[in-house]
């Protein structure tokens, strides 16, 4: 019986193909998603990889074997894939490996409206039934097989975004988007489409080798061909989408980078407006400038473990209108509490457009302190250096800990947040403070003891 431990993570299938897995392998996969979620019917699509149209089409053989009818959407976004769940109220199944190399490949699955499936809600149990197909055989076919259908979505998924910000009346905006030759390229010429926007495309050819640059904009080296071109061309904005299309970083015309913190207290404060108020989820590191602008709009501000799932936990736990993530993750009540960057981006445009000023100007009201950035330390013993870090600030007078999500240390003037890498041996270090001076004595303070 084949270990699966090596590709199946916490929330999705993810490993290099054909070494770790391939299409039959797929195919078990297809039949294990249709046994563990009981659907009679689920939607699949696939982002721009090499491997990505033929696993895709054999997860979909191994569902329609055991009954389930299959909707095929092809090449898709990962936020048009929870469109398409959403909308259809089917489990989906998205085959991408985000920004990681060509080799990769992988399959996020959600259950119908986007609920996301992870080890404790069916992926432990779909791992447990393709280990043990993969030894005896496949499951014994249905009487009566499903069918494989094709459906285009795209149209659909670009009204349905559109529908929830209104874009008409915003002034011409000048915006240059780098697709990093992933699934931007295919969905934002349609999103943007008719709008008062003079779009200026930068790798938008569908190549899952990333020829120019790795498709992860929270990388610097990946946003700065996007930089200059913003600077050389006057633009007024500059938009980034990883390889998935699901993630959203911005510039401003100057070429320099938002803080999706600033990005995300922007999108709190209009959908508040919205709504009328309303809860807010974001995580242990975002800004403090997020939950200080959720409660200046009459929010209701909820702090989080950091990653997807415990934002989309507390969302439907709360019934929150959206949340934000430091690593540019946008999440929408009204897109079945998925996450969109491309709503996100929409949101920033109309904020942008329906004011006279530039957008370093529109956000300085929500960047208000000075931050490091996530640091990664290399350490052998995670729990002993971070134990010796807790250690250093215990007790001392006006501050505060907690373990929420490694530790965080808060005083009145600045915070740091130190937590474990799931997947590598790395301690990650963020810091905020009141001034840029205080957050560089703490972050060296912080790094002196973890790289002791």
């Amino acid at each position: 019986m084949p270990d699966l431990s090596q590709i199946v993570k916490a929330y999705d299938v993810r490993g290099v193909v054909p070494d770790q897995w391939d299409e039959p392998l797929a195919e078990l996969f297809g039949a294990a998603f249709a046994r563990v979620t009981g659907a009679e019917a689920i939607v699949v699509g696939h982002d721009m990889r090499p491997s990505s149209p033929g696993l895709s089409r054999a997860f979909g053989r191994g569902a329609a074997a055991l009954g389930a009818d299959v909707t095929e959407i092809g090449l898709c976004s990962t936020d048009q894939l929870y469109f398409a769940s959403g909308r259809l109220d089917l489990p989906g199944a998205m085959f991408t490996a985000s920004h990681n190399p060509a080799q990769y490949n992988g399959i996020k699955m959600c259950r119908a409206g986007a609920t996301p499936v992870g080890q404790d809600t069916g992926l432990a149990e779909i791992r447990a039934l393709v280990e043990e197909w993969s030894g005896s055989g496949a499951p014994a076919p249905a009487g009566t097989p499903g069918t494989i259908t094709q459906r285009d979505v795209l149209a659909d998924y670009a009204a349905c975004l559109r529908g929830l910000v209104d874009l008409t009346g915003i002034r011409p905006l000048k915006v240059v988007v780098d697709a990093g030759n992933g699934m931007g390229g295919h969905t934002v010429p349609t999103v943007l489409d008719g709008l008062p926007v003079e779009l200026v495309p930068m790798y938008f050819e569908l190549d899952g080798t990333f020829p120019n640059h790795e498709a992860n904009p929270l990388a610097p080296e990946n946003i700065v061909d996007l930089q200059a071109r913003v600077r050389e061309l006057g633009a007024d904005i500059g938009l980034a989408f990883d390889g998935d299309a699901d993630r959203c970083f911005v510039v401003d015309e100057r070429g320099e980078p938002v803080s999706p913190s600033a990005v995300t207290a922007l999108v709190a404060a209009r959908e508040l407006a919205k709504h009328g108020g309303g809860t807010v989820i974001h995580n242990c590191i975002t800004s403090w400038s997020v939950p200080e602008v959720v409660r200046e709009n009459g929010g209701t501000p909820v702090r989080t473990r950091v990653g997807h799932s415990f934002i989309k936990g507390e969302m439907a736990r709360t019934g929150a209108i959206f949340g934000g993530e430091h690593s540019a993750h946008y999440y929408f009540r009204d897109f079945w509490n998925a996450d969109t960057g491309m709503l996100a981006a929409l949101h920033v445009l109309a904020a942008l457009g329906g004011q006279p000023g530039t957008l370093s100007e529109l956000v300085a009201q929500y960047d208000r302190y000075a931050a490091s950035g996530e640091i990664n330390s290399r350490v052998e013993d995670q729990a002993g250096r971070a134990a010796a870090v807790r250690a250093a600030y215990a007790g001392r007078p006006g501050t505060e800990l907690d373990e929420l999500d490694g530790l965080t240390v808060t005083t009145a003037d600045w915070w740091f947040n130190l937590r474990a890498s799931n997947t590598e041996p790395l301690l990650r270090l963020n810091v905020e403070a009141r001034d840029r001076a205080t957050a560089d004595k703490i972050r060296d303070e912080v790094l002196a003891i973890v790289r002791a």
